[in-house]
């Protein structure tokens, strides 16, 4: 049996993000992954950060949009409908959660977090961390005067944040981003974001932890719990058993099975996202775009091109749909100029989605040892660092700088 500090379940970003800090505050870390460093959501999506993108989810208008896609397969946003109580007892959650309050409250927690964590990575940076990092911006573009006017609304509730932009004409655009075609007829410039080679990073991050001293245990699937009172005593594993004070889940979308035998329900839905990269393309933007009506993010990535989307709502399943692999290439084709490439790498991950659009991070009252960091939705990797550092403070009894009771496991009870 293996004893420590610490043990995290999950080796994502959240997960490698956690163990860096808590073992920078002089803790001994263990850390469990199913399968491989960065194997899951972490390694294949677009690499933003972007505190441009802090609406929850979960706004008005959302069911709307969402129930004209429902019945097309390639639309942005899909469920494959099934018999599954706790899918259904989600959906009603994010209907509830649809609200102009739930975006007053999230709104300006999640803009502090993502600028935090945006910080953090330039802190790395700036530490001589190698993984891509670029703070370029990113630039919205637009085909409809519809959702340019809606868009620009929702960028001034964004300024009011702290998060700064500029409106661009359909000339200013293509100026800009000379890749952009004549389809679109405006767009929105975001100075502040950032991005980076997600797989890159997180690697880079276990490989400092592992010199900080931490233990990294992969192929190692939590196959139990054995539990006292109120607390977990022990983590057992395919690879042996583990003991330690504290237990810190931070295995996304596989979460909400892991905490069930523990009486811990957690609201996630797995949501499969998508991503098509590009090894040397012809021609590559300067900049990471966000096509807004298709839903699609072109992001370039140390001379590759990686395009990214939709939301899937079908369960533990990694299986490729074909049919949604095709939406992001006809969505591309529709905003921007051929691209031509040697070779292509399709992916897909879960990400981990909560009604309300806001992550999980905190202690169930039930358990005195357990501590939760999941649920980020599409802001897995711009909130990676910034978790990490809050479950570290949290986990040491120290103070943190954010009102973290919107992000309690208790919040659905």
């Amino acid at each position: 049996m293996r004893r420590s500090d610490v043990l995290i379940i999950g080796g994502g970003i959240i997960g490698v993000c956690s163990a860096y800090y808590l073992a920078r505050h002089g803790l001994k870390v263990t850390l469990v992954e199913q399968n491989e460093i960065c194997s899951g959501a972490s390694y294949g999506n677009t690499g933003l950060i972007v505190p441009s993108h802090s609406f929850p989810i979960s706004a008005p208008g959302v069911v709307a949009k969402g129930l004209k896609w429902l019945l097309n397969m390639e639309s942005p946003l899909y469920i494959r409908f099934r018999f599954d109580i706790d899918l259904l007892a989600w959906l009603c959650k994010f209907w509830r959660s649809c609200t102009e309050e739930n975006v007053k409250r999230s709104l300006p927690l999640l803009a502090a977090l993502q600028r935090d964590s945006l910080s953090l990575f330039e802190q790395f940076a700036c530490n001589g961390l190698k993984f891509g990092f670029q703070r370029k911006g990113t630039m919205t573009v637009f085909k409809t005067q519809q959702g340019f006017e809606e868009s620009v609304k929702e960028a001034e509730l964004l300024r009011k944040q702290g998060i700064e932009f500029e409106v661009l004409s359909e000339e200013e655009v293509r100026k800009k981003e000379p890749l952009v075609s004549e389809s679109v007829i405006g767009g929105i410039y975001f100075p502040g974001d950032a991005h980076l080679d997600p797989a890159k990073f997180v690697l880079a991050i276990a490989e400092q932890v592992k010199q900080m001293g931490a233990d990294i245990f992969t192929k190692s699937k939590v196959v139990g719990f054995e539990v006292k009172g109120r607390h977990v005593v022990s983590v057992q594993t395919t690879k042996g058993e583990h003991q330690a004070d504290m237990v810190i889940l931070t295995a996304g979308a596989w979460s909400p099975n892991l905490t069930r035998s523990l009486g811990v329900k957690l609201p996630i839905q797995p949501a499969k996202g998508y991503s098509i990269t590009l090894y040397e393309p012809d021609r590559i933007p300067s900049i990471p775009l966000m096509l807004n009506e298709v839903r699609v993010a072109v992001t370039p990535i140390d001379g590759r091109l990686r395009l990214g989307g939709t939301l899937e709502l079908a369960g533990l399943d990694l299986s490729i749909n074909q049919r949604r692999l095709n939406a992001i290439r006809h969505g591309v084709e529709q905003y921007l100029l051929s691209i031509k490439c040697q070779r292509e790498e399709v992916w897909c991950g879960l990400r981990p989605c909560t009604p309300d659009g806001l992550p999980i991070i905190g202690r169930p009252s039930k358990l005195d040892n357990l501590f939760i960091a999941s649920g980020h939705g599409t802001l897995g990797v711009s909130l990676g660092p910034i978790t990490g550092k809050i479950v570290a403070l949290l986990v040491c009894g120290e103070t943190v700088d954010w009102d973290l009771q919107l992000l309690s496991p208790d919040r659905f009870e």
